[in-house]
């Protein structure tokens, strides 16, 4: 996801024309120059983030997916400001899928990394301010006065001086005709009325109607039902079948044998399932018949022996290792984990002569069209993409293997069909956050600092996983098994950190928060062992080391400030602290817990301070944070998925359960006021409530925890 794409502004931006009185703008690709006067064609009109209606409404395009994290509502919010409307008169409206709408960052229709608002932030600003410039010279047009005498103000322009007032709706078919600007002023932000504020999602009161359609919701007339049978071995192959009994199921209408297994289809999904009950399947189980979790394990510690690719080295670690009279070593180990997306997989899709049609959860529309392409053989550009509603995503849904099946059948039975994926399904077949074994090692001085440091991370590589999809080579490096590893900031000399890349062969996709989620545990632990060896204050040793780094310093120090860290607690209490800079934000947790003789661990409270730059939402912004911190707390007290006879054994929330309600803890979210550039907000807060957890077990216990999910020494 580090393909940037640069586009610039004059490249990027686009107006739109007049429809049935309406006014388009937006952005696009250019194929070549733009002609002059261009800005009324109608051939403009699909490329839109912006579109206003004669009543003065406002439909704002939205390209990303919403998986809960409020695009469909901050996107609004951006654009709404710019153009200086009132909040009430807008709208909402999914994207299809096109070039148009590629994410700037990524390169691609695809949401990720938490780059929705820091990669939209300016094209969608700059989208509403040449609107509300277009607008101010329709009405100084229509009032022959010029447009610098005339101002913007809730939907309508205003000519002070005489009182004359003219609200957009009525202007929509004259700014059609304007000129497209070549530069617009956006507001300072002291300016802004809307960004910053807190605003109730625009898709809650659909949802809450039950009117917002899901991928499940899916109805397409004509359509089938199809259930997968796949191997429960990964890397195993379709044998042989007898489909005879499946077939007799009533509803059952046929036996489709595809890529990944064999697909029982049916009128309803209840009859698809009991054909695919049924269905008497034969598997070559292939080479990894025999893998389990203990096999991986042995195959990373081994290969942790030997010293691999650097993905950073600074200064000298290795020779001040060898002079150190002073050195702690570590491992750390965390398992595969499943996305258990609240929404099983499902995709609907119709496949004709000419074209193709995909409703789907989907994060990734160019993906989605990419895969129907090729199954299809079909142009990229007559692949249809409907994104619904995502129940959850993850990063799950980032990728394409539910996609390819609904096309695939579809195109064997000539009709649409939906896929369903159960619960098990998911559990069984998902693209699991790697499993890593982590090694590290720093040298210490004579004041107990940290002089040297080493990170060596053992695991799968998801982008060499991945690199076909997104159409580049396999990385010798893969940036996601190192980030929040070689991107620390903390004030330490000499610090090296090396990936070796080994693959079990289960298969690994984009968990939420990525590398991050494995690598803050292992760096702020390990930070925690120095602090301890160095007869220093976990708190006061992160500060020591981030003396040059504002805004890391800033949210840890409003996280200690908040959780009174000075302060003593009530007794039976302890507490960890963890911080990290990813995606563009800082976050710092301070997590207080209980462990009573002979009963559970307890978690009281999680506060939690966060910098990420200029806020769109504050109330996304605390939503993302809970959500994060829930995600994460439940991985490192619950979670993992293990592996015998190369099956994955967990099969649903009895044997891989969720956090319940009555073991939340308080959360409280500070938020940092900032002018900076927006940063990422939807996985930042995941990684640092394990280790903050781990440094209160800590001190309750003297135990230390090294591996997730956390097991308590009985006593």
């Amino acid at each position: 996801m580090n393909n940037i794409l640069n586009l610039s502004r004059r490249q990027f931006l686009k107006a739109g024309a007049a429809i049935g009185g309406g006014m388009i703008l937006g952005f696009y690709v250019p194929l070549g120059e733009r002609k002059a006067g261009a800005a009324g064609a109608a051939k403009f009109t699909p490329n839109a983030f912006l579109r206003i209606d004669a009543e003065g409404k406002v439909i704002v395009i939205v390209p990303q997916s919403d998986m809960g994290q409020g695009v469909l509502t901050s996107f609004p919010m951006i654009v709404a400001d710019e153009l200086d409307t009132e909040w009430k008169n807008v709208q909402f409206e999914q994207s299809p899928a096109a070039k148009v709408y590629y994410n700037p960052i990524i390169g691609m229709q695809l949401t990720g990394g938490s780059t929705s608002v820091r990669s939209f932030w300016k094209p969608l600003r700059e989208a509403g301010a040449t609107a509300r410039t277009m607008l101010v010279s329709a009405a100084a047009a229509t009032w022959n006065v010029g447009s610098d005498a005339c101002r913007t103000e809730s939907g309508a322009v205003i000519h002070p001086a005489s009182g004359r007032r003219l609200a957009y709706g009525d202007l929509v078919q004259k700014a059609a005709e304007m000129p497209v600007p070549k530069k617009v002023k956006l507001k300072d932000p002291e300016e802004f009325e809307i960004i910053g504020k807190g605003a109730d999602r625009l898709d809650t009161p659909l949802k809450v109607r039950g009117a917002g359609a899901f991928g499940l919701d899916v109805t397409v007339p004509n359509a089938l039902v199809a259930v997968v049978s796949r191997c429960p071995v990964f890397g195993g192959k379709l044998a042989g079948y007898d489909d005879r009994e499946a077939k007799a199921v009533p509803e059952v209408r046929g036996v489709v044998p595809i890529a990944s297994g064999v697909a029982v289809v049916g009128d309803t999904f209840w009859a698809a399932k009991a054909g695919r009950d049924r269905l008497k399947v034969k598997w070559d189980e292939g080479s990894l018949a025999r893998l389990s979790s203990e096999d991986i394990r042995r195959a990373f510690k081994k290969a942790s022996q030997r010293t691999g690719p650097t993905a950073r080295n600074d200064g000298d670690a290795l020779g001040i290792f060898k002079r150190s009279k002073r050195k702690i070593e570590a491992v750390y180990e965390v398992p595969y984990l499943a996305h258990a997306n609240m929404e099983p997989m499902n995709c609907t899709a119709s496949v004709l002569k000419d074209k193709c049609e995909i409703w789907a959860p989907t994060q990734g529309q160019t993906i989605a069209q990419r895969v129907a392409a090729k199954i299809t053989g079909l142009p990229q550009d007559t692949i249809a993409i409907h994104t619904t509603f995502l129940g959850t995503g993850f990063g799950r849904r980032a990728e394409a293997d539910f996609l390819a099946e609904a096309v695939e059948i579809s195109k064997a039975v000539g009709r649409p069909v939906k896929v369903v994926w159960t619960r098990e399904d998911d559990m069984h077949h998902d693209h699991y956050r790697p499993a890593i074994y982590s090694r590290m090692t720093a040298a210490l001085d004579d004041q107990g600092m940290p002089v040297a440091w080493m990170h060596r991370i053992v695991g799968p590589s998801i982008f060499g996983a991945h690199a076909q999809m997104f159409g580049t080579a396999p990385p010798i490096i893969d940036p996601s098994a190192v980030e929040g590893a070689a991107d620390i900031i903390y004030g330490i000399p000499n610090l090296r950190v090396e990936y070796i890349e080994n693959e079990p062969g289960i298969p690994v996709g984009f968990w939420r928060s990525v590398g991050h989620s494995q690598n803050t545990f292992f760096v702020e632990s390990f930070l925690d062992e120095i602090a301890h060896a160095g007869k220093k204050d976990p708190y006061e040793l992160r500060r020591a080391l981030l003396t040059k780094q504002p805004r890391l310093l800033g949210v840890l120090d409003k996280a200690a400030s908040e959780a009174g860290w000075d302060k003593p607690l009530q007794k039976g209490r302890f507490r960890g602290i963890a911080a990290l800079q990813a995606y563009g934000s800082h976050v710092a947790q301070v997590v207080e817990i209980s462990l009573p003789a002979g009963d559970a661990l307890r978690v009281h409270r999680v506060v939690c301070a966060v910098d990420c730059g200029q806020s769109v939402n504050p109330l996304t912004i605390e939503a993302q944070v809970e959500g994060g911190i829930v995600f994460g707390l439940t991985a490192a007290l619950k979670d993992e998925i293990t592996i015998a006879r190369g099956r994955v054994k967990q099969s649903n929330f009895n044997d891989y359960p969720m956090l319940r309600m009555n073991e939340m803890p308080a959360v409280e979210v500070h938020i940092i006021e900032s002018r900076e550039a927006p940063g990422g907000i939807g996985e930042v807060a995941v990684g640092t409530v394990a280790p903050a957890l781990a440094g209160a077990i800590f001190s309750a216990t003297g135990q230390r925890i090294r591996e997730l999910p956390i097991r308590l020494n009985k006593a």
